[in-house]
């Protein structure tokens, strides 16, 4: 599976913002592919199409840029996932609440076999002993951040009477587990390929043992 990361599209440099997040692309790019180590300062700005002393001056020295470009990366990522858990367990969720959890559960699978996020995940595994920090960065904050909506949406199921969760941040838990377990497994950490059938087998079998464990029992 090619698992060769391209730059994200950014419009074309018109100040120093759009400076800033064309070198961001450019870093998560050349560090995905190459790892910390091998990446260098000259070809990320060449991706970037800048200089390299403008690199320097928007991000400093290599190991500043390689967490700043992985915060973003990171970021980008968790507002996608909060997006599909707002809209796919909305207001209307209560009208058909295993159906919503289908949309939400297939939603995050795609979001979580895009090759940004894998990408994310193989850098932070192979440099976490140097930079430890990263972890709260990249999944600490975020994954708390996502439970927390996840669970809000489930609490809501709960009250009204379409689940049994006592506690939500717990089934919230177990929900993203039942996603990103198998996923990870069967995608080899994003090298391998995993068709849309699979994906929507790795979904339905969430939602079922889900809702085996938290679905409401009169």
């Amino acid at each position: 599976m090619e698992s060769t990361i391209a730059p994200a599209s950014r419009p074309a440099a018109r100040g120093r913002i759009d400076k800033r997040e064309s070198i961001l692309a450019a870093a998560f790019a050349v560090f995905a592919n190459r790892g910390f180590a091998r990446a260098c300062m000259e070809e990320i700005a060449e991706v970037a199409g800048v200089a390299k002393h403008t690199v320097y001056n928007h991000l400093g020295d290599k190991e500043s840029l390689f967490r700043e470009a992985l915060a973003t990366v990171a970021g980008d990522m968790m507002a996608g996932n909060l997006a599909v858990v707002e809209t796919s367990l909305g207001t209307g969720a209560a009208a058909d609440p295993e159906s919503a959890l289908h949309d939400a559960a297939r939603q995050l699978l795609r979001r979580c076999c895009d090759q940004r996020s894998w990408a994310l995940r193989r850098l932070l595994y192979a440099e976490i002993n140097q930079f430890p920090d990263l972890l709260e960065v990249v999944w600490g904050h975020g994954a708390s951040r996502l439970r927390e909506a996840l669970a809000d949406r489930l609490a809501r199921l709960s009250l009204a009477g379409h689940l049994d969760t006592p506690d939500p941040s717990e089934a919230a838990e177990q929900f993203l587990a039942l996603l990103t377990g198998p996923m990870e497994a069967r995608s080899h950490l994003g090298t391998k390929a995993v068709d849309d059938q699979e994906l929507e087998r790795v979904a339905r079998t969430a939602v079922r043992t889900f809702l085996m464990a938290y679905g409401r029992r009169d």
